[in-house]
């Protein structure tokens, strides 16, 4: 059982949604970005996304993209955020965590290896955005044969056609993005979330996390009410990129923790 599976059965145990936050590695700059990343367990969130920085990302809008240019100016490689990952683990050996990117940085370090130091460093799983089903034998199901959870994304234009193939080879979770276009693009709304949510559980066991538009606690207490968890990251990335302190923030995280773990 994965770091990740055994969080979800924790919070199904207590009654509660997870709460799922992305934070783009190395921004503004490591140590500032280590200090934030190990202050999110405690401000309430169950799962955090790392966000690999990488030069030309496709779903995500210009706040997690300026965070990526930001990372990289800095320095941040591949390797910088394994390091990153080592160093939390240091002191917490028990929250998931899932590194969210593309396949470039992880083809250029090569796949046995990419694999090989991601489990070692401590990643639960994997959310690569752009590698579809049809190519899975390329990095979804070697890493799943190494131990890490392969995250697939559904969308509002997964249709039931195209839903089994999507949820064919993913574990973990599945990520529902609640709108159609990049991060930050939009508001998500919990009307319009709930039969999508719905209808993917007719065709997956695994737990359905909502990410995409959600800025506020009282949308990420909407959210989790009707799936099995919020994700949030253009809204607290945005809080970084205005300079706000690694405590304010965590203070900021804490209050859309709350919203989702009172759904």
């Amino acid at each position: 059982m994965s770091r990740i599976d055994a969080k979800f059965d924790q919070l199904k145990a207590e009654g509660k949604k997870a709460f799922v936050s992305y934070v783009m590695a190395g921004d503004p700059d490591f140590d500032t970005s280590l200090e934030i990343v190990r202050g999110l367990p405690a401000a309430g969130v169950d799962i955090i996304e790392l966000g690999l920085p990488f030069t030309d990302p496709m779903a995500d809008g210009v706040t997690i993209q300026l965070a990526g240019q930001r990372a990289l100016k800095g320095g941040m490689t591949l390797k910088r955020t394994l390091e990153m990952v080592r160093e939390f683990r240091k002191n917490d050996d028990t929250t998931p965590i899932v590194l969210m990117g593309y396949y470039n940085p992880i083809y250029s370090h090569g796949v046995p290896a990419f694999l090989q130091d991601a489990r070692a460093a401590g990643i639960d799983g994997l959310i690569v955005v752009d590698l579809p089903p049809e190519e899975d034998e390329e990095l979804c199901i070697p890493a799943q044969a190494a131990g890490l959870n392969f995250i697939r994304l559904a969308t509002p234009t997964t249709d039931d056609r195209r839903l089994p193939k999507v949820m064919q080879n993913t574990s973990g979770f599945v990520y529902y993005v609640s709108i159609t276009g990049i991060t930050g693009a939009a508001a998500a709304e919990a009307g319009d979330v709930a039969p999508e949510v719905a209808r993917i559980k007719k065709a997956t066991d695994l737990p359905i996390v909502v990410g995409f538009g959600i800025r506020t606690p009282e949308t990420s207490r909407a959210i989790a009410a009707v799936a099995d968890g919020a994700v949030v990251g253009s809204a607290i990335v945005g809080r970084i990129a205005d300079g706000h302190s690694p405590a304010q923030v965590l203070d900021f995280v804490t209050g859309l923790a709350d919203g989702a773990h009172s759904a």
